[in-house]
């Protein structure tokens, strides 16, 4: 009977003096140079050299990059000491496959024929095998001043230059001009499978009046990405891979001034991300 109670004060003793599972540690929040829509920024700056695209010089100057008192991005081509300065930032979080939902809120139907505006997803190191991961919304009339298809929904690789460019790749819906002179909402849907693009009238989602809709999924052909010397295994649909990031840019064609000589401006109202 001693012997069964000394044990169990044993295993008593030794229960005590088990120490119990530390504290998770704090999570590591990264900061960038501006904070919209939930999300850390950072601001493309090139101010000595002409990078892509275009290429064109990039500011973070607040005249190139701000936040208004309701919290809206505004992104502006500016002109100083006769030079153009575009603009754009780089998302801090890193994302993965999921639906991500863009809102303007600015008149996009005045832009220069040279003015490109992209909402896109980026990774710098995926050239090679994932064509950097890059999904397109775009908003430009291509150096066609006449041109009213002023949408672009585009899966890279697309190769523009090229005699007989990638077609299957991008679409340019028709969508009236006046849907983008205020709120729009534009959205992409990226699983390994297909992408699914929708347009909507407002800023809601799901919500507004939709626009267009186009998909692209397996029943496609691969392509390679073209850049410079480079060139991409084949691709068919890009994988959203690690350090994979959000963009938004407002940038010139070919680094070209605007053709009207005025600066241009686009105002970025949210940004949301619903991962799978």
């Amino acid at each position: 009977m001693k012997s069964r109670l000394l044990s169990l004060l044993i295993l008593l003793a030794i229960g005590a003096c088990k120490q119990s599972d530390p504290p998770p540690l704090p999570e590591v929040v990264e900061k960038g140079d501006l904070f919209f829509s939930g999300y850390y920024w950072n601001i493309k700056n090139s101010l000595g050299n002409n990078v892509g695209p275009g290429p064109n010089k990039f500011s973070g100057s607040s005249d190139n990059v701000w936040l208004d008192q309701d919290g809206m991005l505004h992104l502006k081509i500016t002109k100083y000491n006769n030079i153009w300065y575009c603009s754009e930032v780089i998302s801090v979080k890193e994302f993965g496959y999921g639906t991500y939902i863009f809102t303007t809120a600015s008149d996009l139907t005045s832009f220069s024929e040279k003015t490109v505006l992209g909402l896109f997803t980026w990774n710098d190191y995926s050239f090679q095998s994932q064509a950097n991961s890059e999904v397109d919304i775009e908003f430009a009339r291509w150096n066609n001043a006449a041109d009213s298809q002023l949408l672009t929904y585009s899966v890279q690789p697309v190769w523009f230059d090229n005699a007989s460019p990638y077609f299957e790749r991008t679409h340019r819906p028709r969508i009236p001009v006046s849907a983008l002179k205020g709120l729009s909402t534009h959205v992409f849907r990226w699983t390994a499978d297909s992408i699914r693009w929708e347009s909507y009238t407002g800023d809601k989602y799901p919500g507004g009046q939709l626009l267009s809709s186009w998909s692209f999924d397996r029943n496609n052909i691969t392509r390679r990405k073209i850049e410079g010397s480079k060139l991409s295994d084949p691709i068919l649909i890009p994988a959203a891979e690690d350090s994979t990031n959000v963009r938004f840019n407002l940038w010139l064609l070919f680094g070209q001034a605007p053709a009207n000589g005025k600066e241009q401006e686009a105002v970025i109202k949210s940004f949301r991300h619903i991962p799978i």
